[in-house]
């Protein structure tokens, strides 16, 4: 319940400044006040102006933030225009002016990199959408992120993946303010999960990155990919490629920071993810991406993504429902 003091929190937002990211945070902190809570927000601009999200919808400011006087959290929310601009001058002074002013500070999805671009992630552990973790990672080489994880605290610092990620982030700091209570009932008033079970691997696209730079290394992709179920096995790719294991094992280090094994493990993980997606049992899915067995399929899933293929496929296959289990 609340202690009696207002807790002030300053969101700031700019233009194409991600909507959820702005509103589930909002919504959290919303909600705990109609449970005894007392959260004071007001939604900072550089000018003061309003902006517009990136859906077009505009978002009304309060203020800049020198009419905030002193805020006990600093909401930084995510946009489309990070990683592909650099962080704006203004928007860089603005966070450093408020989070020198605040008692914690939390970025949402992308808005992790402007709290990179001020420095305040240096040393830090921190995460941010899985699309766009290793360019957080390039741009910030002081800082460890931690790309599979919901959210990340340091200290008084918090990271936390894309979008809806957002929603489980206040509710880490609803809890830390009120307790456990407290953000499990806002958590329940908003049908979400309290903690949901898995990282961030779960959501990624199967398939998604990009192919491996070096020739040989995208002929391995190729061949596994034709055909999921074959041997391959270190010798018979370095047969196949007419390479010695040592110069194919070198190759993986140094491009992908793997092994071999890993690497084919890894695009049949995702085949598997993609025969799932598309209705297939984890059984069917497991043979048709050559796993060997259901039970190897599900190790994997248990090590990468920390759930079961079960209950990976009941959270992503077809909206008219799938025949989750084996």
């Amino acid at each position: 319940m609340s202690s009696g003091v207002p807790h002030r929190v300053a969101i700031l937002v700019y233009d194409g400044v991600k909507l959820l990211d702005v509103a589930g945070p909002v919504e959290v902190f919303g909600e705990a006040n109609r449970l005894g809570a007392d959260y004071r927000i007001a939604v900072l601009s550089t000018t003061g102006a309003d902006v517009r999200s990136s859906v077009g919808i505009r978002i009304a400011v309060d203020d800049g933030p020198a009419a905030e006087p002193g805020p006990d959290t600093l909401v930084v929310p995510g946009g489309d225009v990070f990683p592909r601009a650099p962080v704006t001058r203004d928007l860089v002074d603005a966070a450093r002016d408020l989070a020198a002013r605040s008692r914690r500070v939390a970025a949402v999805c992308s808005g992790a990199f402007v709290l990179g671009a001020i420095g305040l992630l240096d040393g830090k552990r921190a995460t941010t959408h899985w699309k766009v973790a290793g360019e957080l990672a390039a741009r910030c080489p002081k800082t460890r992120v931690e790309p599979d994880a919901i959210y990340v605290r340091d200290g008084t610092t918090f990271t936390s993946a894309g979008v809806a990620a957002g929603i489980d982030l206040a509710l880490a700091l609803v809890e830390e303010d009120h307790g456990a209570e407290l953000s499990r009932d806002v958590a329940r008033a908003l049908v979400v999960y309290l903690q949901r079970a898995g990282g961030q691997s779960q959501f990624s696209a199967p398939l998604q990155g990009p192919p491996p730079r070096s020739p040989a290394l995208r002929t391995v992709r190729d061949l596994v990919l034709a055909d999921p179920a074959g041997d391959h096995s270190l010798g018979e790719l370095a047969g196949h490629l007419h390479v010695s294991t040592r110069h194919l094992t070198r190759l993986f280090r140094e491009e992908l920071a793997t092994t071999p094994a890993r690497y084919v493990e890894s695009i049949r993980l995702d085949l598997a993810k993609a025969f799932l997606d598309q209705g297939h049992t984890a059984t069917q899915a497991a043979a048709l991406a050559g796993f060997p067995s259901y039970e190897s399929l599900r190790r994997v899933f248990a090590r990468e993504l920390s759930i079961s293929p079960a209950a990976y496929q009941r959270r992503f296959g077809t909206a008219r429902g799938t025949q989750a289990g084996r």
